[in-house]
């Protein structure tokens, strides 16, 4: 298996030809390179140019993959890789590019799926059978905790309404049965806590990524084994080292702004940044303040184009979110 040190040499040899290859072609070479490593991960049922094929496929859909951490990019696919989930349109696992303040440069996040989840939940060997559904305004629905569980529902053939609820029902071999039920303002409240709330498979499967919540919330009552729980450990992590154990061996290097504690209306942040900053509960309110007082040399559209700029380079739903040292940063190339 590579290591770290190996892999950045395999990335460092077009540069020292004197040649400069194209993000893609890099990661296309790499990966072509790197197919005997990848295979040795991969469960017997997959194949590695498969994985090295919908990994190239996944970064022409979504360009930003190539603007990331080469690190990175390839601890995801390897964290795929070894569980045997292939990121893509299945829902299996996605590879996601975020801002990472830390290391101040775009990185990947992997993602299990909600199918990927039930695969890996169906391969402990307790469970007979997984299910997961969205409950919506004119079905028939009822359940009930306690001593005596039950839960029903028929969902309407037509017209079924908007979304208001989610469960997952898991029947064991033995005949026995658990089931959770999560509102939508439930799954909501995990929704604001992910890295990417408001891009990627949260906007583009919202139904998909609340099943996996609710799957994921009802996994730690069932039975399972170590095998799996560690595997379901390394859903929403950043690896930027190969090894021989993704999960266990190498550290999360995620790093993110937890937004769910405060909502923040970011129309208020520009027209009037003074009063939006005092409930900002980072440490940066004074630099944010000067960032603003840059901005007031410019025109309404040209000093909004540049806040929409600056969220999106610090992901954040607003200035007033940014760490100290992203202020100082944002303010020192305003300067």
């Amino acid at each position: 298996m590579s290591t770290t040190s190996e892999v950045k040499s395999k990335l460092s040899t077009k540069a020292k030809n004197g040649l400069k290859a194209s993000p893609y072609k890099t990661i296309q070479d790499l990966l072509k390179r790197m197919q005997p490593e990848i295979q040795k991960a991969l469960p017997k049922h997959m194949d590695a140019d498969r994985i090295a094929r919908i990994a190239l496929t996944e970064m022409r859909k979504n360009p930003k993959l190539l603007q990331a951490s080469q690190a990175s990019l390839l601890g995801a696919i390897m964290t795929a890789a070894q569980l045997g989930l292939e990121p893509g349109v299945l829902g299996h696992a996605y590879l996601i590019p975020y801002y990472n303040s830390k290391t101040r440069s775009i990185e990947v996040q992997f993602q299990i799926g909600y199918k990927g989840l039930l695969d890996l939940v169906r391969r402990s060997g307790e469970i007979q059978n997984i299910d997961v559904h969205e409950v919506c305004e004119n079905d028939d629905f009822e359940y009930e905790y306690g001593l005596e569980p039950k839960l029903r529902h028929k969902p309407a053939l037509k017209d079924r309404g908007e979304v208001y609820a989610f469960y997952a029902v898991a029947h064991f071999k033995d005949g026995g049965y658990s089931f959770l039920v999560m509102s939508k303002e439930d799954v909501e409240k995990f929704r604001k806590r992910s890295k990417s709330p408001n891009n990627g498979p949260w906007v583009t499967d919202y139904v998909a990524m609340a099943k996996k919540t609710v799957i994921k919330q009802l996994v730690k009552y069932l039975p399972m084994s170590i095998e799996i729980q560690k595997a379901i450990t390394a859903d929403e992590t950043t690896k930027r080292e190969i090894k021989e154990d993704m999960v266990e061996e190498v550290p999360d290097e995620t790093d993110w702004i937890d937004t769910d504690y405060q909502e923040v209306n970011e129309e208020p942040v520009e027209e009037t940044p003074d009063e939006s900053i005092k409930e900002t509960p980072t440490d940066s309110m004074a630099t944010v303040k000067e960032i603003y007082k840059k901005l007031e040399k410019y025109d309404k559209d040209k000093k909004k184009e540049i806040i929409e700029m600056l969220k999106a380079k610090y992901n954040v739903k607003s200035l007033a979110l940014l760490s100290e040292a992203q202020a100082q940063e944002a303010l020192g190339d305003l300067t």
